[in-house]
């Protein structure tokens, strides 16, 4: 929906089922329910339990088959609303907005729609339009329950229309319009900003050789020390900016990177690995695991499921709210890891994390102040929310 940054919040979905008691076609029992059997639909009552995690969270469940010849096995499932099959899991994850979709590194959250480039490209905009005109024929035949497959022509209207959306937020009621006084801030200069695949990746993925730089966003420079209307909320939004930039934050434990780099610490900022410029995304394919499908998860998740996974080689166990992209590649050291989005329009959206467990943005910083004891203050966490609510 265009006013929920072209995503689904979880705000609109409250609202709309008052709306509608629960039948508007997003009510879905085989995707929208928390289960797609043992529910009751029929009643108003029903359907308001059905949808809890819809309304709440922003979820839709996505049921997933473990890969064949998985590194593991599934022992053990714990769901509250039922759908406890070892073999078919479900998963509750966040749509992603179908806007600024040319930032993409990997097309969904797990990545299960993107063509594995064998070698670092310039452009992604071939296999791009690849991924999500086949991402559109499963989006109908799975979650709408198509039964007529979409022709190559509509596949192709769905991708230009999408692929044409850019989105940012334009205003903020303290400090007024987002690109006034030299700020580019807005979906207008979001639509040109430039982006390619390696784009200053920090391993030195960039196709040209450029070094990584962790000025990541350059929206709101020219804001500091402003004066007039809305200056403090400027100051502020500027101050966040660049606490973005240059707040130092020790990475350790992160799946994906410390144990891929061989290295228990490394020294990084936010822009480690929200990397693109002035987007926030990573540049490459990134799945990494920061904690966030864990059970101990800071901000709590006893709202999901609770997946018993074993290796079958190890004979090791961890538990899960999610197996994430392990449920496409069936490797044990994929356990829990997802992409990051793109950070552009998050005012519109939240909750946040692909299981929704920040419901605003404060938790988001709350999350990674706590993850990697950042010590922020308050008033540094404030000025990262107010920038992040400008994006």
């Amino acid at each position: 929906r265009p006013e929920q940054g072209w995503a689904i919040s979880a705000e609109g979905m409250q609202a709309l089922f008052a709306l509608t008691n629960g039948t508007d076609p997003v009510f879905r029992g085989n995707d929208g329910a928390t289960c797609d059997h043992g529910t009751n639909l029929s009643t108003v009552a029903g359907r308001r339990q059905a949808f809890s995690l819809l309304t709440s969270r922003g979820l839709i469940r996505v049921e997933m088959p473990v890969p064949a010849g998985a590194e593991f096995q599934v022992t053990g499932v714990t769901n509250q609303y039922g759908c406890v099959s070892l073999t078919a899991l479900s998963t509750y994850r966040r749509p992603l907005p179908s806007t600024n979709l040319k930032f993409l590194s990997a097309v969904m959250w797990d990545g299960r729609e993107s063509t594995a480039p064998s070698t670092v490209k310039v452009t992604n905009d071939a296999s791009l339009i690849l991924d999500l005109e086949h991402q559109s024929a499963d989006a109908v035949a799975g979650h709408a329950q198509g039964t007529t497959p979409l022709s190559p022509a509509l596949q192709q209207q769905i991708v230009d229309f999408e692929t044409h959306l850019f989105t940012a937020q334009a205003y903020d009621y303290a400090a007024g319009h987002l690109n006034a006084n030299g700020a580019t801030g807005g979906p207008e200069a979001i639509a040109t900003q430039q982006f390619f695949i390696g784009i200053n990746d920090p391993l030195g993925g960039n196709p040209f050789g450029t070094p990584f730089t962790p000025v990541i966003f350059t929206l709101f420079k020219s804001w500091t020390n402003s004066q007039g209307f809305g200056g403090q909320a400027r100051e502020a939004i500027a101050r966040g900016e660049a606490l973005f930039n240059s707040r130092n934050i020790n990475i350790t434990g992160v799946a994906g990177v410390n144990d891929a780099l061989g290295t228990a610490v490394i020294p990084g900022t936010c822009g480690t690995c929200h990397s693109s410029p002035n987007g926030g995304n990573h540049s490459v394919s990134l799945p990494i695991n920061i904690g966030v499908a864990d059970l101990n998860n800071s901000l709590g998740v006893g709202y999901l499921p609770v997946i018993t996974l074993r290796n079958s080689s190890t004979g090791a166990t961890v538990q899960t709210t999610d197996p994430g992209r392990a449920l496409v590649t069936g490797k044990w050291s994929d356990i829990g890891k997802f992409k990051g989005p793109v950070l552009r329009g998050l005012a519109s959206r939240a909750p946040y994390f692909h299981n929704g467990s920040a419901q605003k943005l404060s938790d988001v910083i709350n999350f990674y102040n706590h993850r990697f004891a950042m010590g922020l203050t308050q008033q540094e966490k404030s000025d990262l929310a107010l920038f992040l609510a400008a994006l």
